[in-house]
Parts: structure tokens; sequence; C-alpha cells
């Protein structure tokens, strides 16, 4: 007797092959029915005898396709026989949205191997993919995820491409962004003016980085600038050019062995290397590298990633040697994404600008990971990560818009019991990134059909992303305390309903009460409020925003404050590099309580006793005196404390 159920599938199951391989299962199982993409998922509907459907349930359950993240399985029972085979069929896009699109998916071993083969159709094509790997999110304009919903519709497929995406056999089986040379995107690569240079794209960039030039590169989720990471003069260049002053770039090396000639790798850092999302590494520098100090001065710690792309795979195997690649902006700035706009924006920092045709609809920058005690712990998630859903302990009774922050902003939707990352947005700094910020919220917004009805934000009037929640018209408005949604958005990734005692060491946020700047917080977290139990002495910051970048004023406040008014500057070297109207500058300012505000922030105290212990009056960027305070203490440490 014949039975049929109806499988709904929730979670990231779009994009990642997941269709063509319930094909395969289905037929495995002497299944009939079909396989289709609605607008929150995959549908399946099944008709066997019981037993076969059972096992067919249980395989989808526990060994599901791999890169799909399955959030929710649900049966049902229909009634039919179904039809003769099992097949795809087209998608449904009736009712309510939920975004199941995957990240951006690196280059899998078997499209690597037909860079490779000079046999192959699409040897050297620097946009082969297949569904286990290529562009996801950051070419997605709607759901559900077809062809007809991305940039790559602007290409038709040509009689040999449609052929693999019509066989079920065929590992391109409806590869949404399939594409060969003969009908996909291609490379050009322009002067840094728009005019088209002579010869291969990837041998002229390749030629032109070995002698020092630095080229703008149309990447997956935006630009990258490159140059060669072992040419001192061309990294300062990149550097000036870019207004970076000492900040550490990011090294994209071609492979793992080059890898662990610039640093030390543990096994734990290598999987990462190697993982679909190929994300930063932040990992200990290796003595006698390759790579110039000037890419990562004063800090032992270098960030290395693999490439991502056919694009970047082609680069690396031509220059053989490390590239920096960072961000295709100038700082504080989103990176670029058209092709236009890249060379307006990278004007004076590019010499040349290695372009394509394929449109790119989400910015997405690259994520960073840092091993932390054995962990891999995200310090910036963005591509290879976003849109991939959390699901909630508890849904929320209405669509609601996170905000973020001003510093290192990343926005959240949840609807239902599901959240939703946005991709890194940065510092809130310029008018360029709160386009960016607007036009990310927009865009997933639309792509979710969604209008949150909540929307949350930090507690100080002044951000950017604060003033944009409040000039939101006709919803419900939700201030957060700056460090309890550190601690809450933890509290939901790892499903704690609490009490929880969480400890907040973060920089600067506006106080529940106000008025002060808190910091080092500790508190007793509730799923809808917080109690403060302890917080770190403040201390005081002559000149306000002044004295992030001169530290020495917040060494002499901490000093002033520790000697009740008279700090012993006589036996400080540090103080040897002020000069005398400055010191008596700041000292009137504390003695007054003058433009002198009070922080928690525990890492204004280790500014200021990096300030102290290293002699170092000023940092360049955040963070500065905090790594190099470290780096002075590596292998000094005889046991955990």
């Amino acid at each position: 007797m014949t039975n049929g159920r109806r499988i709904e599938i929730r979670g990231t199951v779009q994009g990642v092959g997941f269709r063509p391989w319930v094909v395969r299962v289905a037929r495995g199982f002497e299944i009939r029915g079909r396989v289709f993409n609605d607008s929150r998922g995959v549908v399946i509907e099944a008709f066997a005898k019981e037993a076969q459907l059972e096992r067919f349930s249980k395989h989808l359950r526990e060994d599901t396709c791999p890169g799909a993240v399955v959030l929710e399985l649900r049966e049902r029972r229909i009634e039919g026989v179904g039809p003769d085979g099992f097949s795809i069929d087209r998608s449904e896009a009736e009712g309510q949205k939920a975004l199941s699109i995957p990240p951006d998916l690196a280059t899998c071993d078997e499209c690597e191997r037909e860079l490779s083969d000079s046999s192959n159709r699409r040897h050297r094509y620097a946009f082969t993919n297949c569904t286990q790997c290529g562009p996801r999110f950051t070419i997605a304009v709607d759901i559900p995820y077809d062809r007809a919903h991305t940039t790559m519709d602007a290409f038709e497929m040509c009689d040999a491409c449609r052929r693999e995406f019509q066989d079920v056999e065929d590992r391109r089986f409806h590869a949404q962004p399939n594409a060969c040379p003969e009908c996909g995107p291609a490379l050009v690569l322009v002067s840094e003016r728009g005019v088209p240079l002579e010869g291969d794209p990837i041998e002229r960039t390749a030629a032109l980085l070995c002698d020092g030039a630095i080229v703008g590169l149309k990447g997956l989720g935006g630009f990258h600038l490159a140059c060669d990471a072992t040419n001192a003069e061309a990294v300062r260049r990149l550097r000036a050019r870019k207004r970076r002053d000492e900040k550490p770039f990011a090294v994209m090396v071609g492979s793992l062995e080059q890898a662990e000639r610039e640093a030390e790798l543990d096994q734990i850092e290598r999987s990462e290397l190697l993982s679909r999302e190929r994300p930063i590494v932040l990992a200990s520098r290796r003595v006698g590298g390759g790579v110039s100090s000037e890419v990562a001065p004063d800090t032992e710690i270098l960030g290395v990633f693999l490439p991502y792309t056919p694009l970047h795979r082609l680069l690396l195997d031509e220059v053989n040697r490390p590239l920096v690649m960072t961000s295709g902006n100038v700082s504080n700035e989103p990176i670029c994404k058209e092709n236009d706009e890249a060379l307006r924006r990278l004007e004076g920092i590019a010499d040349v600008l290695l372009l394509h045709d394929r449109a790119i609809a989400n910015r997405c920058d690259d994520s960073v990971v840092r091993v932390i005690d054995g962990v891999p712990t995200l310090l910036r998630r963005s591509r290879g990560f976003v849109p991939r859903p959390f699901r909630l302990s508890r849904p929320v009774a209405e669509p609601v818009l996170a905000c973020g922050a001003h510093l290192k902003n990343a926005f959240c939707i949840a609807v239902d019991d599901t959240a939703y990352f946005g991709p890194h947005v940065g510092d809130l700094d310029t008018l360029a990134a709160f386009e960016f910020f607007e036009e990310a919220v927009e865009q997933m917004e639309r792509i979710f059909e969604v209008a949150p009805r909540v929307v949350a934000h930090d507690l100080h009037p002044g951000y950017l992303s604060t003033r944009y929640a409040k000039q939101r018209a006709g919803v419900a408005h939700v201030g957060v305390q700056h460090h309890h949604a550190h601690i809450a958005s933890l509290m939901a990734q790892h499903g704690c309903e609490g009490p929880v005692l969480g400890l907040a060491f973060d920089g600067t946020g506006f106080g529940a009460d106000q008025e002060s700047s808190w910091g080092g917080e500790f508190l007793l977290c509730f799923p809808y409020g917080f109690e403060r139990l302890a917080t770190f002495r403040p201390i005081r910051l002559p000149g306000g925003n002044v004295a992030m970048r001169e530290v020495w004023r917040i060494a002499y406040a901490l000093l002033y404050d520790a000697f009740e008014g008279e700090p012993p500057l006589g036996s400080l070297p540090l103080f040897d590099l002020v000069p005398a109207p400055s010191r008596s500058l700041v000292h009137q300012m504390l003695e007054r309580d003058l433009n002198s505000p009070r922080a928690h922030g525990v890492g204004r105290y280790f500014d200021a006793f990096g300030a102290i212990g290293l002699g170092r009056p000023t940092s360049n960027y955040e963070g500065q005196v905090a790594i190099a305070w470290n780096t002075a203490a590596r292998g000094a440490i005889g046991k955990c404390y």
C-alpha cells in the first residue's frame, strides 16, 4: 500500500545542493514524488510504502546534505499515489518568507582540480563553482534561492552548462551560479582611470603585483586591495594611501604549507584555515617568515587566510608569494562593491583594478577568527557565516530589528524563533559607512518581506545606529544597555535562560544611569533585565577622546588618582617623552575636573599600564597598546592566574 508524506525543512537548505541530494537519496530508497524550494526552505512530497518512508525520513534527519543546516523538519500525511519518478519541481514563492540562503562557500577540491586541468573546459576560469561551492548570499537578491533571484540572472547558460544543470548525476545539478567561459562572467584589468589593459588579466595582474603595484581586486562580497606582502615598500605605500597607520593587514597565502611558513599553527587553527568558511585566522607569527614586518608592526600576531574563490586561487598560484589582501576602501569606510564605485573611491590608492561583470548584491567583508584556549572564537562574523541563522530558545512576539552599536556595527533581524545576522558593517564614523548600514538593513528586510515592529538600539543618543532606530516611525523603540546586550547575546547563543553572571570587559557604553560610561561590568542577567553588581574603578580621560590616542594622558590620570594628586613622574621614562606644557595642562584639567569624563572600561587600564610599562605615549589604532603589552608579556607567564 502506498502512503504519502509532506516534509517541510527549514534552515540553510537552499543553495547547498539540497534538492539534488534529496533526489539521489529518494531514488535510492525507491521513493516517488517531488522536491521544491518555497519561501521558507525546502518541501518534499514523498510516496512509497510506509517502511520506505520511515527509512527515508530517518536518513533526512540523521545524515543530511553536506553544507546544509537543518533547524526544523516537519512531516504530515498527504493523500495520493504520486508520480512515476522523483524530480525537482518549480519553486513556490507564496507564504511567509524565512531566509534559507547559505553563506558563500569556499571553492571545493573538485573545482580547484578543474582550474589546473588543461583538458577541462573550465581550465583557469575564475568563476568556476558547483553545488558544493561558490557565491551564495553575496549574489542573492531574493528568495527562494533560484538563479532568477540572483545577479547571475544576467548570464544565460550555454547548452553545455544547461546539460550539467539538468543532469541529476552531475555535481552541477541545479547549481544556480553555474557558468563557464562561454556564457559566464569575465575578467578585465583596467588602469586607475578605467582603460582596459592588454594581455591575460591574471598573468598581467600577477606581474604587476610582483613589481610592487597595488591592485584593486573585485572579489566575492566586495573589493580587496592587494600588494606583495614580502615587499616592505609596497606595504608602506598601501598603508599611506589607505590611511591605515600601523594597524595590521591580513595576508592571503596559497596553501596551508605556506601558511605554516608564516605562522605557528596548531591543529585547530589549521582546521579553521581549511574550513568551508575560509576566515582570516589570527595566529602567532613565525620568526623567519617571508612576510614583511610592515604588514603587522609591533605585534607577534599575524592574520592569515587561504584563497576562497577561483580568482584568488589563480592569482596566488601565479605570484607564488603571500599577498596583503585588505578591504577595498579608505579606512573607516565600507568596502567597494560596484566597478564604477571602485574606480571613483579607490582612485589614488590602487594602481590598477581587476574587475569582473558579475554584480555583487550584498557587501560582505572577510570574517576573522582567533583560537582562544582551544576554542575558535569569531571576532568578526561576515563572509562564510552570514546569513546563517540562529535558533532562539524562545520566539519573539513580533519581528525585531536590532540596530547594533556605533563601533564594529552589525545588525540582526529576529522573526519567530530565528535570528538572522547581517554582514559586518564596521565603525559608523563616516557617511559612507552609515549608508552601507542603511543599505544592508533595507536589503535584508526586502528579501524577508518583513517590517520590524520592534526596533532595539543602544542607549547612547549620539550613535548613528541609535538615531536611525529612533527615526523609524510606527514601531516600538527599545533602548538596551550596551554591556547587557553583549551578555544577553551570549545567553541567546548558548540557550541560557539565566540568571547568569556576565563579565563584560568592553570599551565604552552608555550607562543605565544615563550619566556615565560603563566598560568593565559585572552584571547579573535575566532574560528581560539585569542587576549591576560591580564595576571597575573609573579612570578619568583628560581631553575626552584625545586621551584614546594620547594614552599618556590616561596613565597620568591613573597615577594622579593613585598618588592623591602627586604622581611620581620623575621615575617614569614615559613622561620624558611628553612636553612639560602638555603635562601641566593635563594636571590642571584633573585638578579642576575639566573635560575629564570618567570611564570604567578595562581597555583604559591596558592603555595606562601599557603606556607606563612600555614607555609608549601614543596609540595609533584601537587596541595597539594592549597588543604591544600582550606581546611584551609573551613567554614571561609562568602559570595561570
